[in-house]
């Protein structure tokens, strides 16, 4: 396994901003989100590369631990994707097609975790969409 480097580490904490924009855009974050997100990680994520963190963690959970903070923290949906949309642009680099694919699916899955997907879930969903449709 690497060893993390700063860029994959603030790969893997914007994704966690991401999610919980999507999660907490309804204004609540509910367990069942939670445990999307964390099924997730585990299953897919964590098997997308072999970083790590400084403590010999799978890198892949930074997503959860800033997921978990910012609802701790109950920060503002809306400014958490601007966040993800302004680190998205300037490092298109961190972005494969095959990234890009797991980010929507793991949006969609969030989205749907509690009686469906509802309309600021598809509004957020639709511009992620159309971000990483953008051309470079």
């Amino acid at each position: 396994m690497n060893n993390l480097p700063a860029p994959e580490l603030l790969f893997y904490q914007n994704l966690g901003e991401l999610f919980y924009a999507v999660a907490a855009t309804d204004k609540v974050v509910r367990k069942v989100e939670y445990e999307a997100l964390a099924k997730l990680v585990e299953e897919q994520w964590q098997s997308m590369d072999d970083y790590e963190d400084e403590f010999g963690t799978d890198a892949a959970y930074q997503i959860a631990i800033v997921f978990e903070w910012f609802d701790y923290e109950q920060m503002e949906a809306k400014d958490c994707f601007e966040d993800f949309t302004h680190y998205y642009k300037h490092h298109k680099n961190m972005f494969s097609q095959d990234r890009k694919d797991l980010i929507v699916k793991t949006v969609r899955k969030i989205a749907n975790a509690f009686a469906g997907t509802n309309k600021s879930e598809l509004i957020l969903i639709t511009k992620l969409d159309m971000l990483f449709s953008e051309e470079a």
